[in-house]
């Protein structure tokens, strides 16, 4: 699994794997599935990411606790 944080669009990209995805479906205002050509769930983008994370998880984020991918 990856993380790719965008701090200029403030968005969490997680990738269950390397993939490349077929089709996206947007869920909720802020939540956007990425399907693979089997139709399965490949990676997950999560919009206005700080809004929607407790602040122990940014913390994680920024301290490199879990491995993530800054631009």
């Amino acid at each position: 699994m990856k993380f790719h944080y965008d701090k200029k669009i403030d968005a969490l990209s997680i990738r269950f794997n390397d993939k490349r995805y077929v089709e996206s479906d947007q869920v909720s205002d802020d939540i956007i599935f990425d399907y693979d050509k089997q139709g399965h769930i490949i990676g997950i983008e999560v919009l206005n990411a700080s809004k929607r994370f407790p602040k122990e998880f940014h913390k994680q984020l920024h301290n490199k606790l879990i491995p993530v991918q800054t631009v």
